[in-house]
C-alpha cells in the first residue's frame, strides 16, 4: 500500500471505501475498496476532498480481486451459462436454456481447497430453468497471487466444472400395466401422473397402451414402442414381488440391458432401469410414483430426459439423500431429498 496523489491515481486499485456525504441526501460509499480508479473518477475524487488517495502497489506476480474473478468464471461456466458483472471480485453464473445441471464436485473440491477463492454451486444432476443461479463464485482477498490461479486453472483443465445440459428427450411411450385397469374395474390414476411429469420438461406421450398383468403382452408393447421410433419407454404398475406382478420380467425379455431392477431411494426402492439397443431408456415405474408427491422418478428423468445414460453406480449413489421425509407441505426441489454427495 502507498499514497500518491489523486491526479496520479489513473489505473490503481483503491484500498478502502470512499464515502460520499451529501446533507439530508446520502450518505455512502461512492468508490468501494478493490475500485480501478479511471480518468473519469478524479474529478470525483477531488470534489469528495480527496487530493492524495492509498493505493495497492502495482505488481507483476498479483492480480486485482476482478481480474481473478474473471479466471474463475471461466473455470467454472460451460456451454448455455453467462456471467453477471463483477463486482467486489464476485462473479455468479446464470443458466441461459432450462436443463440439468452437473458438477466435477471432485474438481469443485480441489479448487476451493486452494483457498483464497471460493466457488459455491447447486446440488448436481438436478433441474434449472432459464434465468436461474448456477453457481457464486469470489476471490477472498482484494489482491491474489497470480500462481494461485494458475493452479486453480491447472486443476480444472480444459472442461468446466460446470455443464448444462438441455433436455433433448421429447417423445415417450406409455405402457400402463393392471389388471384391474384393463378390465375397468378401477381408474386409471397413474398415467395422468406420468403425463404431467412429462410436460414440466416439455416432454409428452406419444404412445399410450392399457394391458393386462401378462408379461407376454407387455413385452410386446416395449418391441413394438422401440420400433415406432420412441425415445423413451415408461411401464407403470406390475413391479413388486406379488405373483400377478411380472412387469420386471417383461422388460428384462424385450432384449433391453437391465442396468438395475432396485434403487436406494424411498419411495422408489422397486425402480427398475434398462436400455434397449440404440441407447433408448426403459423405466419400470412401482406404484408410489402414483401416489407419492416425489420418488425416484423425480431423480432419474431429468437426467433420462436430457440423454444422460444412468450407471448402476448412479442409482447406489442415491442411497445417500434418498430418503424423502413425505413433508405435508412439498418443497422439492428446495429439500434435501436426491442432494446426496
Amino acid at each position: 500500500m502507498k499514497l500518491i496523489d489523486t491526479n496520479d491515481a489513473v489505473g490503481h486499485v483503491l484500498c478502502h471505501d470512499i464515502t460520499q456525504i451529501i446533507r439530508g441526501e446520502i450518505k455512502d460509499a461512492r468508490f468501494r475498496k478493490g475500485h480501478i480508479v479511471t480518468e473519469e473518477d478524479i474529478p470525483v475524487l477531488l470534489s469528495l476532498g480527496k487530493e492524495h488517495l492509498y493505493v495497492w502497489e502495482k505488481d507483476e506476480h498479483m492480480l486485482h480481486e476482478n481480474e481473478a474473478a474473471e479466471i474463475l468464471y471461466q473455470i467454472c461456466a460451460g456451454e448455455y451459462m453467462e456471467p453477471t458483472p463483477v463486482k467486489e471480485g464476485k462473479i455468479e453464473v446464470i443458466a441461459q436454456i432450462d436443463g440439468l445441471l452437473t458438477i466435477d464436485i471432485e474438481r469443485l473440491r480441489q479448487v476451493n481447497s486452494l483457498g483464497e477463492m471460493m466457488i459455491a454451486t447447486r446440488a448436481s444432476h438436478f433441474p434449472v430453468q432459464k434465468g436461474d443461479h448456477l453457481a457464486g463464485t469470489r476471490i477472498i482477498p482484494l489482491i491474489i497471487e497470480k500462481q494461485k490461479m494458475e493452479q486453480a486453472k491447472a486443476i480444472a483443465g480444459d472442461q468446466p466444472l460446470l455443464k448444462l445440459h438441455p433436455f433433448l428427450l421429447k417423445k415417450a411411450a406409455l405402457i400402463t400395466t393392471g389388471s384391474e385397469v384393463y378390465k375397468s374395474r378401477i381408474k386409471d390414476t397413474f398415467s395422468p401422473v406420468i403425463i404431467d411429469k412429462l410436460a414440466e420438461y416439455g416432454a409428452e406421450v406419444v404412445e399410450h397402451t392399457l394391458l393386462p398383468d401378462e408379461h407376454e403382452q407387455i413385452t410386446t408393447a416395449i418391441k413394438q414402442a422401440l420400433e415406432h421410433g420412441v425415445e423413451m419407454v415408461i411401464v407403470t404398475g406390475g413391479m413388486s414381488v406379488d405373483p400377478d406382478d411380472r412387469t420386471p420380467l417383461a422388460i428384462k425379455n424385450s432384449g433391453a440391458k437391465v442396468v438395475s431392477y432396485g434403487a436406494p431411494v424411498l419411495p422408489g426402492a422397486m425402480f427398475m432401469l434398462a436400455y434397449a439397443d440404440g441407447g433408448v431408456p426403459i423405466m419400470g415405474l412401482p406404484g408410489c410414483v402414483m401416489y407419492a408427491k416425489r420418488t425416484i422418478f423425480d431423480l432419474v428423468l431429468p437426467r433420462v430426459l436430457a440423454g444422460i445414460e444412468v450407471s448402476a453406480a448412479d442409482l447406489a449413489g442415491l442411497g445417500h439423500g434418498g430418503l424423502c421425509l413425505n413433508c405435508d407441505e412439498c418443497t422439492f426441489p428446495k429439500c434435501g431429498f436426491g442432494k446426496g454427495v
